[in-house]
């Protein structure tokens, strides 16, 4: 990432920044299971002598625990038996910003490593995905990816959703204002806060928009290698929430914070590109059902993502709530298939030439971006390896094809096709499936079946 971005640091910026007290606090961070960072605040001085060079150490149970941050009992990579220890959390350079929307500080993300070896944590979500980056490098293969994040506004601010039991909360528009113009300039307070600083932040921003739900908005972020995107995605959460809060309002990116609302979605749009920075989707290749050609490159990707996507849902939508988005006649989709710019499908394909990309359209705006963009890579590249053809695009409504392999309606059933994919094994590694496996056992245990008060309670603020 260059450094000329508005609002990223080199190190020796940092220095120079923390010398002349313009930062005093470097929020230095990693992604835990959820998404969510977790770290410390690390007084500048301190960071520039001291952590910038050695890192620093965490409680390894932060990889091993549930929503609330307790220990959870079952899991092979930390436990009580082996008495919780650290891990080494080693910040990465190239993630070092300005955080516009706080005073004097920037931020930094790490990677974790096992403490004493250096060791990547395979289990950790920042390098599970980096595990999937290399396989696609070595294959002379490097995805772009952008996300696409919607979530609901309130003018109650957390600790008063907290304090009515996330009943009767006040929305920030009380009509469907999916485009509206009218309605995005009475927020836009709060939502061109967000825009403006995040893009401060090193986070470059395409634009906000009204959602298909009262209270519900969309902000776009510029498309980034898979990595740098993922970082960005985290950040940008964290940051919504933040500045939603400063003006005390809240959001949240629950998938399905009201049954009878509109869910919020994870958008991805994804392409690969080689060596040299050049689109590999392109090509002329026919494409059947599809005003435009491909590569067979971009087919192949395309039939592992149909082939396997049902199996790896799992890290796409990951809690029991994630599930009651699927409905039909939602925008979120039902039945997996491909299809040209065809919002009912699972996997949308849009663009044409150097912007022919594909739209996965599963994920909820709850999703742990470094699992699902792992996920998708290693579906499509078990595709390359296994040269799948995706077959002719579907035409109509996917929702009433019936007859189509379907999104899993449950996170039990998630479950259970993760842990029977040989697939998931050979790419993650048994180790990874076992670890997630468990993570999602452990979290459905403490919710009920139902967009209930404790999913509220549980999810609102914090996913």
């Amino acid at each position: 990432m260059s450094a000329a971005l508005q609002g990223m640091l080199t190190r020796e910026e940092l220095e120079r920044e923390v010398t002349q007290g313009n930062i005093d606090t470097v929020v230095t961070a990693l992604p835990d299971l959820y998404g969510r960072l977790v770290g410390k605040r690390i007084h500048g001085r301190f960071f520039v002598e001291e952590v910038l060079s050695q890192g620093m150490h965490l409680c390894d149970y932060l990889l091993a625990c549930d929503m609330e941050m307790d220990p959870t009992p079952g899991y092979a990579f930390a436990s009580w038996e082996s008495g919780y220890g650290d891990l080494h959390a080693l910040p990465d350079l190239s993630t070092l910003r300005r955080v516009a929307w706080l005073e004097r500080t920037a931020l930094v993300l790490c990677d974790s490593q096992v403490t004493g070896t250096g060791e990547p944590i395979c289990v950790a979500p920042r390098q599970l995905l980096q595990a999937q980056l290399t396989r696609a490098a070595a294959r002379g293969l490097h995805p772009q990816m952008g996300s696409e994040l919607e979530f609901f506004l309130f003018r109650d601010d957390y600790r008063a959703a907290r304090e009515k039991g996330y009943r009767d909360l006040a929305k920030s528009q009380g009509y469907v204002e999916d485009y509206h113009i009218l309605s995005g300039t009475f927020v836009e307070p709060v939502i061109g806060a967000i825009r403006q600083l995040v893009d401060a932040s090193g986070i470059p921003v395409e634009f906000s928009k009204g959602e298909w739900g009262p209270g519900q908005h969309e902000i776009n972020l510029r498309y980034a290698p898979a990595l740098e995107m993922a970082d960005r995605h985290v950040i940008y959460k964290l940051a919504a929430k933040e500045i939603a809060g400063a003006a005390g309002m809240a959001v949240t990116f629950m998938a399905k914070w009201h049954e009878d609302l509109a869910g919020s979605s994870f958008h991805v749009h994804m392409s690969l590109t080689d060596d040299e920075g050049e689109p590999v989707f392109p090509g002329s290749g026919p494409l059947d059902g599809a005003p435009t050609t491909a590569s067979d490159t971009f087919r192949w990707f395309l039939g592992g993502l149909l082939a396997y996507l049902r199996e790896f849902t799992l890290l796409l939508a990951p809690n029991t709530n994630s599930y009651k988005r699927y409905r039909p006649g939602t925008f979120a989709p039902t039945g997996i298939a491909w299809s040209w710019d065809n919002r009912t499908a699972g996997l949308r394909i849009v663009g044409a030439g150097p912007s022919l990309r594909i739209e996965c359209r599963v994920p909820g705006a709850d999703a742990n971006p470094y699992l699902v963009y792992a996920a998708l890579l290693a579906a499509g590249l078990a595709g390359l390896e296994e040269r799948i053809d995706p077959g002719p695009a579907f035409r109509g409504d996917v929702y009433g094809a019936g007859e189509l392999p379907q999104v899993p309606h449950t996170l039990t059933e998630a479950v259970a096709a993760f842990e029977a994919s040989a697939t998931a094994r050979k790419a993650f590694g048994t180790e990874v499936v076992e670890h997630y496996l468990h993570f999602a056992r452990s979290e459905a245990a403490g919710v009920a079946a139902r967009v209930s008060d404790v999913e509220r309670a549980r999810y609102f603020e914090r996913v």
